[in-house]
């Protein structure tokens, strides 16, 4: 009978525990789940969530870092409105005197300086006629920073022009080196068509509208440009197939140092 009482007590407190124990499994398990459901999930890949969009000439900066940032970059993209305007009517005035009007630099020059002279003239005499003091005329002198500055832009670019042209002769690389050619031949027969002055001007009215055109509508600009590659790639894949794969060439050899 006393065992009977014990085994019975026995299988009481195993089944208290049991149940503790199941509740405790229970409330880790749901707890488990919550944690699980709270945790984030992992981020997926860039390149499952968008693919790479191409950009003209294969650039990752937006534009304005593009054409080198500061001010300048301010003014080919009409952040300042004034500026950008007004550089571009200085422009216009001087293409119109020295191409329409045929003026000569020589001449506007000189003009330039009688004319600034002969009123400093008359202001110095007749502020000296009126108040009996000769008038006080500011010292204008250019300050030698920014030139030294700008000579030292001008001849790394034209340095690093010469390395590339040097690395292009060499004959490394054959699509570059007919690449440019015919950018030269281009430019030679635009050359031919009109003079310097007019030719710089095309380019400053272009560096003063294509990039803010461009900036505006490069979605658009982009996808169709992306299409035009892809043409002349094919396009060279053939020229190379039928042309340039047949022109006989020497063997290279490495020279051996000694």
């Amino acid at each position: 009978m006393a065992d009977h009482e014990e085994h019975k007590g026995e299988s009481f407190t195993d089944k208290i525990v049991e149940k503790i124990h199941g509740h405790d499994g229970s409330s880790s398990s749901s707890s488990d789940d919550d944690d699980d459901k709270k945790m984030p999930s992992a981020p997926p890949e860039p390149s499952e969530v968008k693919a790479k969009i191409y950009r003209l000439f294969g650039r990752e900066q937006p534009v304005h870092k593009v054409l080198g940032g500061g001010k300048p970059a301010d003014v080919l993209l009409w952040r300042n409105k004034k500026i950008s305007a007004g550089a571009l009517g200085v422009a216009t005035a001087l293409w119109i005197l020295f191409e329409l009007l045929e003026y000569h630099l020589l001449t506007l020059v000189c003009h330039v300086l009688i004319l600034g002279l002969a009123i400093l003239f008359l202001w110095s005499n007749a502020t000296t006629f009126i108040h009996k003091k000769p008038p006080h005329i500011p010292e204008v002198s250019l300050p030698e920073k920014p030139f030294l500055e700008f000579a030292s832009v001008l001849s790394f670019e034209i340095n690093r022009a010469i390395a590339t042209l040097r690395d292009i002769a060499s004959g490394r690389d054959l699509k570059k080196f007919l690449l440019v050619i015919a950018v030269f031949w281009v430019l030679s027969i635009v050359g031919n068509c009109c003079n310097f002055l007019t030719l710089f001007y095309i380019v400053f009215v272009s560096l003063h509208t294509v990039p803010v055109l461009y900036e505006k509508y490069e979605d658009k600009v982009d996808p169709f440009a992306e299409k035009a590659t892809i043409e002349i790639k094919k396009q060279y894949a053939v020229f190379d197939e039928k042309v340039l794969s047949k022109i006989p060439r020497g063997p290279l050899k490495d020279k051996k140092k000694v």
